[in-house]
Formats: structure tokens, C-alpha cells, sequence
């Protein structure tokens, strides 16, 4: 077994030195107050003291989208339960929450830039596409349908310097961009493979390019589409970029499909996750056929439509959920595991949401609840246990890797099968079942990850 992504990194920033200089100041572009809080967002050393800072307890149901406003003060959560929560999380309170008007499981919400956070927008298993217009006294006024796709649609995209205009996309197919002040979306096309529209779950627009997007779906690639070129009569109909890692396209047995993918903090590189099979950094300026330039690995992508994203001011690391209940963190450059820990109990962690300016983290998963986490633990991790979660998720890949339909068990079907396993955990503790003999000194931080059984909520 090779483990040499789990090799100790070093850590370059210097926190007293970095205290000195903030606090008598010094001449740079940037003052010393902001350069303070990017070297500080990029330090190894808080990732690996990263704990539970607060549990945010009011869906009832699994918490599918997560998003930070611009300030950072507050975070709006979407849930199966079909209703948004806006939170004062630093408080550790519930601001005000309201009826997204979905039919369904809302998949993300994310707060319009620019708008006072008075604009979020939602998606949902629904198809549809819905704005919800905020009060700046803390309620909601109203909301409206935008779009609606045909099928469920699980991601929106912002434009970083747009207050009125988002990507999303959907299963089938479809790609929309939405101008909030428009009546009708502009649909700008599908996304096709040998003439058959390919179902799509993600979507993510290029941070410094806003003419440029990304979508992953129900085949190995990832795709990379100029908004400016996308026209029936051209050949490509927009799709400027092909990625796929090498390995996938030689091994026909492998069925993995692109569940999520994002721009890092500058546009240059993407990140995609793949189930189930591991996650892969692509460079955007490449060209088109490219292979990855890293390979992260150790996590289980299989049960649920899971996120990942980058971590650190300047995309420093990445983070991503998995089926085992864990959190993993690697360094973005060394592809080391450098951060591990215990999720949810749910035993699927799906979303993952960096602050936008403080090293703190917001995940959600098939628990009712937002769990986030601050660099506030006493010690740095030690990784205890790593090697055996690793080992166990390869196991389990391997034995599960079998042809399987890609397609997503129905939410209700899934929650169906959520409860009965929780419903004989229960039951095995009850009758004793769950003796002394399998436990291990060092599992504390995956002890669900042993149960077997289809067990998922809806995709986020």
C-alpha cells in the first residue's frame, strides 16, 4: 500500500512574526490587517487544529446546500425539509428561516453578490430555479420562480462581479443563464454526448472569466464552455475544453461520473471529484485533452452526489466529504492528507463551504443539522487512524465496483433506506450485538464507517 501523500508537510508562515507586523504596520499594496488574514487562512497550522466549533440544529431533514454571505456574518443552509435557514453562526443562532416555495429537496442556495443580502437565489430535485427577496429586518417577502429545467437541478454558479446574473444546470441537460431582471432565462444550450443530452451536476463560472464556465455530469468529462462561442451551428457548440484523467478513459469498467467541480480562487485550475473514484486537479489553461496535475486520494465518493471544494485564501488545500462520515484536507501542492476528523453521524458528509475571509468551515451531510468548525483545538492533529480509514475506503471501492446504473436513487426511497439503517444500529446496541471485540483505540473518528448498507439522503 502506498501512502506517500501522508507524509508530514511543513508549515512557512511564522504566526508571531505575522502578529508584529500586523500590529506596527508596514509599506505594501496591501495593508498589513489583510495580509494578516491570508497568511493566516493559509496556514497548515490551523488546518490541522481545525475542531467542532458549533452544531446548527434546525432542519428536519439533510442539509443539501450551504453558503456564506460576502461579510462572512452570516450562512444560509437548504434542506430536504423544503425550507432555507439564514444563521448568525458566530452567534450561534438562527436568524429567521423560510419556505424556499420548492416541491422538493432544495440542492443549493447561495446569496446574490451585491445586493445587501437581500437577493438569494435556490435549485432544487424540483427543477426549478427560485429568487427569494430578503428583508434587510431579517424575513422573507416573497419569492419567484426564475427557471425551471426538466429535471432536478443541483447547482447554481455566480458571477463574481454580476449582482443579477447566475449560471445553473440540470439533469436534463440544460445549461440557463438567468438575469434577475429579465423575464425568462436565456437558455444558452445542452450539453450533449453522441447526440444524447447528458444529465449535468455542476456548474461552476470562472472567477476571473465570467464568459466562462465549467459543468461535470453523467460521464467521465469535464467540460469547459466560452458562453460567447455557444451557437448550434458551431461544431463545438461552445465547449472550448475536454479534461479527463487518462486512467478513466483506459478503463471502460470504470463508470465514474463527474459529481462536482470548481474553479480554484483565481480561474486557473479546476478541481473535480468523481465517484466513485478519487479527485483530480486539472490546470484550465492547459489544452484540451489535458491530464490532471494532482490526484487526491483516501476518501469514498459512492453513496450521494457530493461536493468538494478549495481551502485557503489562495486555494491552498482541498477538502472534500465522504461516505466513511469523515472530512478530509489535503495540501493542494504535496497531495498529502494533512487534516482528518469526524462528520456526521449520518455517516455521509456532502457540502463543504469555506468562510470568505476567516479560516472556518461549514459542512452539512445526511445529519439534520450545519456543523462548523474553527482552528480552536489545543493540539494539532495527529492523524491517528488514518492509514485503516484509507485502507478500509480502498477495500470497499474495490469490492463495490461492479456495473451500476448512475442514476440516483429517488430522495424518498433514500430516506427510506437512511432510517432503517438507523433503526437496526439502534437495535444492535440494544440487543448487545456490538461487542468490544471490533473496537479500535484509534476509530474515534470514523465509528459509523463499518456499517454496511445503501445508505444516502438526497444529492447535494
Amino acid at each position: 500500500m502506498d501512502f506517500d501523500g501522508l507524509n508530514p508537510a511543513v508549515d512557512p508562515w511564522k504566526p508571531l512574526d505575522a502578529l508584529r507586523q500586523r500590529e506596527l504596520g508596514f509599506h505594501n499594496r496591501m495593508s498589513a490587517t489583510d495580509l494578516f488574514k491570508i497568511k493566516a487562512g493559509a496556514s497548515l497550522n490551523l488546518v490541522k487544529r481545525l475542531e467542532l466549533f458549533t452544531t446548527l440544529d434546525g432542519h428536519e431533514g439533510c442539509v443539501n446546500a450551504l453558503h456564506f454571505n460576502q461579510a462572512g456574518n452570516l450562512l444560509a443552509s437548504g434542506s430536504d425539509d423544503l425550507s432555507i435557514i439564514v444563521w448568525d453562526w458566530a452567534c450561534k443562532r438562527k436568524a429567521f428561516s423560510f419556505d424556499s416555495g420548492h416541491r422538493s429537496n432544495v440542492f443549493q442556495c447561495k446569496f446574490m453578490p451585491f445586493t445587501g443580502d437581500c437577493h438569494l437565489v435556490s435549485c432544487a430535485r424540483d427543477g426549478m430555479i427560485r429568487l427569494a427577496e430578503l428583508s434587510s429586518m431579517g424575513s422573507c417577502k416573497s419569492t419567484r420562480r426564475l427557471a425551471a429545467h426538466r429535471g432536478a437541478a443541483h447547482k447554481l454558479a455566480l458571477l463574481e462581479d454580476s449582482s443579477h446574473v447566475l449560471y445553473s444546470c440540470g439533469e436534463d441537460g440544460a445549461m440557463f443563464e438567468i438575469d434577475l431582471r429579465e423575464d425568462k432565462p436565456n437558455k444558452l444550450g445542452f450539453t450533449k454526448e453522441n447526440n444524447s443530452r447528458l444529465p449535468l451536476y455542476s456548474i461552476h463560472a470562472n472567477p476571473s472569466k465570467s464568459h466562462e464556465y465549467c459543468v461535470g455530469g453523467r460521464d467521465h468529462f469535464l467540460r469547459v464552455y466560452d458562453k460567447r462561442m455557444i451557437n448550434e451551428e458551431n461544431q463545438n457548440n461552445g465547449v472550448m475544453k475536454k479534461f479527463c484523467p487518462r486512467s478513466l478513459l483506459n478503463e471502460s469498467e470504470i463508470k465514474a461520473n463527474v459529481t462536482c467541480a470548481v474553479y480554484s480562487h483565481n480561474g486557473d485550475e479546476i478541481l473535480a471529484t468523481y465517484n466513485d473514484e478519487d479527485i483530480y486537479l486539472f490546470d484550465s489553461t492547459h489544452s484540451d485533452g489535458a491530464d490532471y496535475i494532482h490526484k487526491y486520494f483516501g476518501h469514498r465518493n459512492n453513496q450521494t452526489v457530493k461536493g468538494v471544494n478549495f481551502y485557503g485564501p489562495h486555494s491552498e488545500f482541498i477538502v472534500s466529504g465522504s461516505d466513511c462520515s469523515n472530512i478530509f484536507i489535503w495540501d493542494k501542492e504535496t497531495e498529502n492528507v494533512v487534516q482528518y476528523f469526524h462528520g456526521d453521524d449520518g455517516g455521509v458528509v456532502n457540502v463543504l463551504e469555506p468562510h470568505p475571509t476567516c479560516p472556518i468551515l461549514a459542512t452539512s451531510g445526511l445529519d439534520h443539522d450545519v456543523k462548523v468548525w474553527a482552528p480552536s483545538a489545543q493540539e494539532a492533529t495527529t492523524l491517528q487512524g488514518l492509514k485503516r480509514v484509507i485502507r478500509r475506503n480502498r477495500k470497499e471501492r474495490r469490492e463495490e465496483r461492479v456495473d451500476r446504473d448512475p442514476d440516483m436513487l429517488d430522495s424518498r426511497m433514500l430516506w427510506i433506506l437512511q432510517n432503517l439503517r438507523r433503526l437496526d444500529r439502534r437495535r444492535m446496541r440494544e440487543e448487545g450485538e456490538e461487542g468490544s471485540s471490533h473496537s479500535d483505540t484509534d476509530s474515534a473518528h470514523s465509528a459509523n464507517s463499518d456499517d454496511e448498507g445503501p445508505v444516502s439522503c438526497a444529492p447535494s
